[in-house]
This record gives structure tokens, sequence and C-alpha cells, in this order.
């Protein structure tokens, strides 16, 4: 009776499916075998399923291509499954197991795509969404990371076929490190820490030259200046912005050129 109830108990597990699969023994498997099955299993998005594959093919067969193929993989398995420090460590070990692969530049590829955290998942859909917060208010580390990753890509392989795609995100990165800058600026001003305002301001400057924060950057020396007191820096600020951003909305709010600062009633 015992036995006929478990039978049945079993068979109705089977049923709803919450018994686990039952998976075939994998030890006969060949290397193509376990390298297509982790193929699939990647193609489906199920990368943790294609992770351990690919960890299995190379614990059984650690030497040749399919066991290469399979390290590179790996690293682009664990981009995609979000786990950005697990993307950068398999694609370092792959980097230095074999620096003179036809593949190596993916790896760097993929080191670059790791860090750059433009998207998070559900944090990113928060700061992207509802939370309106953009790469460059966020902290600065990975982007940094990132572009240096890009950037030793482009400069190891500039003819590979990641590398336009890499200078594209170079430029937009750069651009969010030196906006960044300019946010940090902004939070000193609010917080009447004038001198690291304008250290912020004219570090993004000479860091970043040519990005679209020098515009704000000027107008932060100025307004910080102003309130040191410190006329001439604020003057010499005011000058290269009227050079360079002639038509810049925040020239509206200082006084026009030759008129009497306010400061100038109390010499």
């Amino acid at each position: 009776m015992l036995r006929s109830l478990a039978l049945i108990l079993v068979l109705w597990l089977s049923a709803c499916g919450l018994l686990p699969d039952r998976t075939e023994d994998q030890q006969d498997w060949s290397a193509n075998k376990f390298y297509s099955e982790a193929k699939t299993k990647l193609n489906d998005g199920n990368y943790t399923a294609a992770i351990k594959l690919y960890e299995s093919l190379e614990a059984r067969y650690p030497y040749g291509r399919i066991a290469q193929q399979a390290q590179l993989e790996t690293a682009y398995a664990h981009y995609k499954n979000e786990e950005p420090a697990s993307a950068i460590t398999a694609a370092d070990r792959f980097i230095k197991l074999h620096p003179n692969h036809v593949n190596v530049d993916y790896a760097y590829y993929i080191k670059g795509l790791a860090s750059f955290n433009d998207n998070w998942g559900m944090m990113g859909f928060l700061l992207k969404g509802p939370l309106k917060q953009d790469m460059s208010e966020r902290d600065s580390k990975a982007s940094r990371e990132s572009f240096e990753n890009f950037k030793e890509l482009v400069t190891r392989f500039p003819d590979s076929k990641y590398a336009a795609d890499a200078r594209q995100r170079m430029a937009y990165l750069i651009n969010a490190v030196a906006m960044s800058e300019i946010h940090t600026a902004r939070y000193y001003m609010k917080r009447k820490a004038y001198v690291a305002a304008a250290n912020r301001a004219q570090n993004a400057i000479a860091e970043y030259p040519r990005t679209p924060a020098t515009e704000e950057a000027l107008y932060i020396m100025i307004k910080a200046y102003e309130e040191l007191e410190m006329y001439d820096l604020r003057d010499d600020a005011e000058r290269v912005m009227r050079i360079n951003f002639p038509n810049s909305h925040f020239l509206a709010e200082l006084p026009e050129v030759g008129a009497k600062a306010w400061w100038e009633f109390w010499r």
C-alpha cells in the first residue's frame, strides 16, 4: 500500500513538473557534445547552464581549440548574465593564457562591455526610467575602467571588427566621466565649498578638453571665483567662456561685458 502511494506521488509530482529534470549522463560526452549543448543554452538565454557546461567541457578537455573557444564564450555568458566581475575575470584569464589568439581582441572587448555600466538590469531601468539618472551621475570608476579597456583594444587592435564600436563607446564614456566631475562640482557649489568646486571644474577642463562638460565647467569656475572674491581668475574664466561659447545660455546669468560688477561697488 505504501509503495503504491509512493509511486502515485512520484508520478503526480513528475506530471506537475515539480521534480528536477533527469539529465543525460555526461560521462561519455565528447568535447563537441559539451560545446554544442553549451552553445544551445547560450543561444536560448540560459546563461547559468551554459557557463556550467563550458566549465565542464574545460575540466574534461582542457586543451585544444574547443576548450579555448569555451573559455572565451564563458566570459560572454557571464557578461550576458549580468555578472561583470566574473566576465572580466574570465576575459583576463583568456588573455593571459592565449595572448596571441586570433580572437583575443574579443576578450578585450568583453572587458570593456562588462564595465560599461549603462545597463544594470532592474537598477538600470530605475536609473534610466523613473529616477531619470544618467550614467554621468553615478560613480565614474567603472566608466574609467571601461574606457581604459576599450582604449587598450583600439590601441592593440586598431583594425579589429570591434574597434569602431569601442571608439563610439569611448566617446560616450569620456563625456560621462567629464560630466561626473561637473556633478561633483555642482554638489560642492551647493555646499558652498567654492575652492573644491573650482578645482573640480578646472580638472574637467584640463583632463577632458573639447567635451560638452567644458561649457558648464567654465561657468562653475566663474561663479566659484566670484564667491571667493578672486576676481582676476573669475574674469579670465568668463573671457574664455565668451570666446568659446558665445551663445551659451549660462552667459545670460552673467553681467554684460563692460557692466559694473556688483563687487566693484564695494571697492
